[in-house]
């Protein structure tokens, strides 16, 4: 199974979220086969939530 993964920074894009408060887009490609999966990933700097709290709500929400 031939897969890649790559991340990509959207420069303009990112700059202009910078300006509003927000970190990213960062954009995530997977290549699976023929078919390739684009993610975009974006993280506020005023939320009050860490990105580990984020994944662990998630989780505990999936399991209910």
């Amino acid at each position: 199974m031939n897969e890649e993964l790559t991340a990509v920074k959207d420069t303009e894009a990112t700059k202009k979220e910078q300006e509003h408060g927000h970190v990213g887009p960062f954009i995530i490609r997977k290549a699976i086969h023929s078919t390739v999966y684009e993610v975009a990933v974006h993280f506020s700097q005023t939320s009050r939530e860490t990105l580990k709290d984020k994944i662990l709500r998630l989780i505990r929400n999936e399991v209910r």
